[in-house]
């Protein structure tokens, strides 16, 4: 029996993934008793959250990684393949070390090394920010490597499925947590905003599956529901064992074993070769509030640092201004240029703070489009529209993509309101409050100052139905109207 499964083994690790699947369904059989109810693991995908992947890398192609000896020497007594033994770093999230885990710690060694390093030169700019926030919130700071997983500290990361930021929330669970997401801003992409939003995110989930941190990372990933459906499904809360059903996505499957390799190696990275890593300095600002839509050139200047430097500090503005119609919008600025700016800031002029941009944006010509009628619909001349395209005045323009411009009309004594794009009626989000022991809807209604029949409507709730402690509810909603976002309900 034991020759047996030392030569699949060597099989295994000799063939590409391809081939490997009979033999690897054999040695699962031989040393893994394996529930009825649940599938063999599946070879984890390499993956890479900064580059396309290759083919030899979607192939799943391992090269062998043991000589015979060495293979021998990892078979004990029982006749099953043993780890090697490895001092796992400390932590304050439970580490673990098997086959999945080994798996991705090869990977980021080898394939993925460039992207890992690239990750470990951007986490020292921002991980001693978001473990104070995560301390302060009560969490453990390693969930930190979580935002590596998730975007490599990129705060302008975008997810195929359109999850933003470091933390890659998407638009429904950012404003679940009180992000604002508009036209103006988007907070997701804010290390501090965002930061807090996934630490109440996690705190919730690390509840909802009793103190487990493995199910609490799987829910982050794949939403707390699926989870959920999961464990009922096959009637376990072990994470391992969900994973190896075919319930769960691919990508869940790998993401616990994923973070698990990445906060090893971090909390280490010279032992796993990463020791000429270029660590960036860690992210320095203070804040100063914004009274009125302002140029940041105009703060680039007053700071004696560049538009670039004033962009980098506030990845969440979407637009070289900061948004209108939001008196207390804080700006991060350069660690020691507060003082200085509010000084010469306060010597300007309001109406001198902003200056009308033009913006350009594409649209797709329709079938019955004419130049003169996208022009008209845009508010320009035919022949700045031919001229910006490169179009003659007879030019056939339906199904092309034209760049045309919008501007930005500002009206200040409505600051916010812009002629360009008018408000969508999906354009919003909402407050939430965490239910404690005792709350009821009118004492709720009351102190949130909103009505109770508000209350229920917004959270599906009952008249007479009691709050059940620790449930979520919202009790504000805000809707955009004229660029600035307003209680839902508003009439101004």
């Amino acid at each position: 029996m034991r020759s047996v499964l030392i030569a699949i083994a060597v099989l295994l690790l000799a063939l590409p993934a391809s081939a490997t699947e009979p033999a690897q369904s054999l040695l699962n059989e031989l040393t893994q008793p394996t529930a009825p109810a649940l599938a063999p693991v599946e070879q984890p995908a390499l993956i890479s959250a900064d580059e396309p992947l290759t083919e030899e890398e979607h192939s799943g192609k391992v090269t062998e990684l043991f000589t015979l000896e060495e293979l021998k020497a990892k078979t004990d007594e029982a006749g099953e393949l043993t780890l090697p033994d490895v001092d796992l770093p400390l932590s304050d999230i439970p580490l673990a070390l098997n086959s999945q885990v080994e798996y991705f710690l090869y990977y980021f060694q080898t394939r993925g090394k460039q992207s890992f390093s690239r990750w470990l030169s951007r986490s020292s700019r921002y991980i001693p920010m978001m473990k104070e926030i995560l301390r302060r919130e009560g969490m453990p700071e390693d969930l930190v490597y979580v935002a590596m997983i998730e975007s490599g500290f990129h705060m302008n990361a975008r997810s195929w499925a359109n999850a933003v930021g470091p933390w890659q929330f998407i638009s429904d669970t950012g404003r679940r947590y009180s992000l604002r997401i508009d036209q103006w801003i988007d907070e997701r992409k804010d290390p501090v905003k965002a930061t807090t939003a996934a630490a109440l995110y996690l705190k919730e989930l690390y509840g909802m599956f009793k103190g487990d941190w493995y199910l609490a990372a799987a829910g982050y990933n794949a939403g707390e529901n699926k989870i959920l459906r999961a464990i009922n499904m096959y009637n376990t809360s072990d994470f391992w064992e969900l994973s190896r059903g075919s319930y769960l996505k691919r990508e869940t499957k790998e993401y616990v074993p994923k973070l698990l390799a990445a906060a090893i190696i971090a909390k280490d990275p010279a032992r796993y070769g990463f020791s000429d890593v270029a660590y960036l300095p860690p992210i320095e600002f203070e804040t100063v509030k914004i009274p009125s839509r302002t140029d940041l050139e105009l703060v680039a200047k007053l700071t004696g640092t560049t538009y670039e430097t004033i962009r980098e500090l506030n990845p969440d503005l979407r637009h070289w201004c900061t948004p209108p119609n939001y008196p207390d919008f804080e700006l991060k600025v350069p660690k020691g240029t507060k003082q200085p700016f509010e000084t010469e800031y306060a010597k300007i002029a309001v109406d001198q703070r902003f200056t009308e941009k033009v913006l350009y944006t594409h649209y797709q010509a329709r079938k019955k489009d004419s130049l003169k009628s996208v022009a008209r619909r845009f508010g320009i001349s035919p022949e700045t529209l031919s001229e910006l395209n490169g179009l003659s005045k007879k030019s056939r323009i339906a199904g092309k993509t034209l760049t045309v411009p919008v501007r930005q009309t500002v009206d200040f004594s409505h600051e916010g309101r812009t002629a360009s794009r008018p408000a969508s009626a999906k354009s919003g989000y909402a407050k939430y409050y965490t239910v404690k022991k005792g709350d009821t809807l009118d004492a709720l209604s009351k102190r949130f100052n909103v009505s109770a029949k508000l209350l229920s409507s917004w959270n599906k709730l009952k008249s007479k139905m009691a709050l059940k402690a620790g449930r979520r509810i919202i009790i504000a909603k805000f809707t955009e109207k004229n660029g600035a976002m307003v209680p839902a309900g508003d009439k101004s």
